[in-house]
């Protein structure tokens, strides 16, 4: 797999994974993907943390220039598109399920599945 190397703020792999997955949004719409299995747009914006259109649009966008994501006509609908991971988007699969185990021992108030 080829890496990722372009506009990263330091040689650190922290911080540069930090940089491609470190916003507010941007992993929620990678778990959407794998564990809900949302593929359309409109999918994504009935997520209970209520992401805005433009931000969604971006996180999207940014997913694909990064090859996490692929966008591709939908086969369903021609005029719509999905997005669905890339090998590179699915390896992120183990950093969600320590996410969630640490979340659910940590934090008060959390559920296993959100909404």
């Amino acid at each position: 797999m080829e890496k990722i190397c372009k506009g990263l703020r330091s040689p650190c792999p922290v911080a540069g994974a930090l940089d491609i997955v470190g916003d507010r949004w941007t992993l929620l719409v990678v778990r959407d993907m794998l564990v809900f299995e949302k593929k359309r747009f409109d999918e994504f914006l009935n997520s209970p943390e209520g992401i805005a259109t433009n931000i969604l649009s971006q996180r999207l966008k940014w997913l694909v220039e990064n090859r996490l994501a692929e966008r591709q006509p939908d086969p369903d609908d021609g005029r719509k598109v999905i997005y669905t991971l890339t090998p590179r988007g699915e390896s992120l699969r183990p950093i969600l399920s320590a996410m969630v185990e640490w979340g659910l021992e940590s934090i008060d108030g959390v559920c296993p599945t959100p909404g």
